[in-house]
């Protein structure tokens, strides 16, 4: 049996030896790909920009919502200004702030990080004029907002929302959480500590309630942008969610060769970054491959 396994395992190590030069590749080549110019009736303002207003051709802000131990400008350093060349108004917000704990966000209880979203999206409403906004979140930025649709009537001022790498059903961390019983108090050290944190585990409380009845409330479209290469949102296929007006993408169907883990699809990806243009503008949508790091 051992020359049969051998193969298979040394094709693991090679792509996992391949991981690292890839994601490096693909910052590269988004580093030195060329600017796209934003439409010409799009919003020429930048990213936070509450003069900014919504064009013809793109009617809704996008509100971006990083992901635990993440902020409002580290998160998005490569995504918000494609999307703002491309003739978005683009905003982000920091939430699940802890007390003494500056830089490292989303760590507060995800209910009322949902809370501090509801205000957010008012804010840019109110401030662009729009009325609707359209949501892209990495990892818990994905999955949070889900809270906001579902008990925060949210789903009457959203109209996508797109996550990237989002823990909708919880994690696992390579089966690290079933280890938790058998180190006496670690459970309630980490609900009291970083309650954020808590709630991601897969089973726990809140992910019971948002999960309940079904993952999607009508009236909003979701896609879940997922790499089978995550480390951190496991087992990767508990990202994708079921129901009406859901498309669930997993990177490496569309190229193969994009070997992104659970952060790089959030800071970095630019094939994954065309994804997130395809759902937010699905009626010009054009096809995503290998090809779309420079696109």
């Amino acid at each position: 049996m051992l020359p049969s396994r051998l193969p298979a395992r040394l094709s693991l190590r090679v792509r996992r030896a391949l991981r690292a030069p890839a994601v490096l590749l693909l910052a590269v080549t988004a580093a030195l790909a060329p600017a796209t110019t934003a439409h010409a009736s799009g919003p020429s303002s930048g990213w936070n920009d509450y003069t900014c207003r919504p064009s013809s051709a793109h009617p809704r802000p996008v509100v971006l919502v990083h992901g635990t131990f993440g902020n409002s400008v580290d998160n998005w350093l490569a995504l918000a200004p494609y999307l703002v060349k491309r003739g978005y108004c683009v905003f982000s917000l920091d939430y699940g702030q802890l007390p003494g704990v500056p830089f490292f966000h989303g760590l507060g209880p995800i209910e009322k990080s949902a809370e501090q979203l509801d205000a957010y999206v008012d804010k840019v409403l109110a401030a662009t004029g729009a009325t609707e906004a359209d949501l892209v979140g990495h990892s818990q930025g994905g999955m949070m907002p889900r809270h906001y649709l579902k008990f925060l009537g949210g789903a009457d001022k959203v109209n996508a929302l797109v996550g990237l790498a989002p823990d909708n059903h919880g994690t696992t961390l390579l089966g690290l959480t079933r280890l938790l019983p058998y180190f006496p108090g670690a459970a309630a050290l980490l609900n009291e500590k970083t309650p954020g944190l808590a709630d991601q585990i897969a089973g726990s409380a809140f992910l019971q309630k948002l999960n309940e009845g079904g993952d999607t409330v009508p009236g909003v479209r979701y896609t879940v942008i997922a790499t089978r290469y995550d480390e951190v949102v496991t087992p990767y296929r508990s990202q994708f969610l079921d129901g009406p007006g859901v498309r669930n993408v997993l990177l490496q169907d569309l190229c193969p060769l994009d070997l992104s883990e659970h952060v790089a699809i959030g800071l970095l990806d630019r094939i994954a970054y065309h994804e997130v243009v395809n759902a937010l503008d699905p009626a010009h949508a054009t096809p995503t491959t290998c090809a779309s790091v420079v696109g």
